[in-house]
C-alpha cells in the first residue's frame, strides 16, 4: 500500500526542518507517542535505530525505526534550492513501513511538507488491517502532519488536547 500526504506549514522550511528533527519537540506533536529512544546512534542521524512506542486508544504498538536518508546533515544554512529529506524505515509486528519526507519552499515563509509513505504486511491479522481499512493509514499520516503544523504554527501540544 502506498500514498503521498502534504501540508504546508506557515514557517521557514529551515525552521521547520529544525523542529521536526528535535526529538525534545516530538511528543509535543506526535500524538500517541509513548517513547522514542536511540538504541544505536544519535537520534535523527543516518543509521540511527530506535525504539519507538505508540499508544492508540487501549492498543500499544511496538516498532523499530532506522533513520535511511537525512539531507543535508547539517540543518542550519540550508540553500535555497536545497530539498530536505528525510526517510526512516518502520518495522513491527506484521508490518514495515518507509517514510520519505520532503520539505521544499513553497514561498519564503512557507513550507510544503510532502510525505510519501508504502506499507507491507505480514500474518494474517496486519494483512487483514490494511485490506480493510488502508484510508486508517492514510488518515493517521495526516493527523501527525496537522498536530505537526498545530505545534509549528501555534505552539499547540497534542497531549493538551482535551478528549
Amino acid at each position: 500500500m502506498k500514498y503521498t500526504v502534504s501540508i504546508e506549514v506557515a514557517l521557514p522550511r529551515e525552521r521547520v526542518a529544525q523542529l521536526l528533527a528535535d526529538p525534545a519537540h516530538m511528543p509535543k506533536w506526535l500524538r500517541g507517542l509513548v517513547l522514542h529512544e536511540p538504541l544505536s546512534g544519535v537520534h535523527g542521524q543516518v543509521g540511527t535505530t530506535s525504539r519507538v512506542v505508540m499508544q492508540m486508544g487501549q492498543r500499544t504498538f511496538e516498532c523499530t525505526e532506522t533513520i535511511t536518508r537525512r539531507e543535508p546533515a547539517d540543518l542550519h544554512g540550508i540553500p535555497t534550492e536545497s530539498v530536505v529529506r528525510f526517510d526512516r524505515e518502520i518495522v513491527g509486528e506484521g508490518m514495515w513501513s518507509a517514510v520519505r519526507d520532503r520539505l521544499t519552499e513553497a514561498g519564503p515563509e512557507t513550507t510544503l511538507w510532502a510525505s510519501e509513505n508504502e506499507y507491507r504486511f505480514s500474518g494474517l491479522l496486519m494483512r487483514l488491517v490494511g485490506f480493510l481499512v488502508p484510508g486508517a493509514f492514510r488518515k493517521q499520516s495526516l493527523q501527525h502532519m496537522q498536530d505537526f503544523k498545530a505545534f509549528a504554527e501555534e505552539g499547540k501540544d497534542v497531549r493538551e488536547v482535551k478528549a
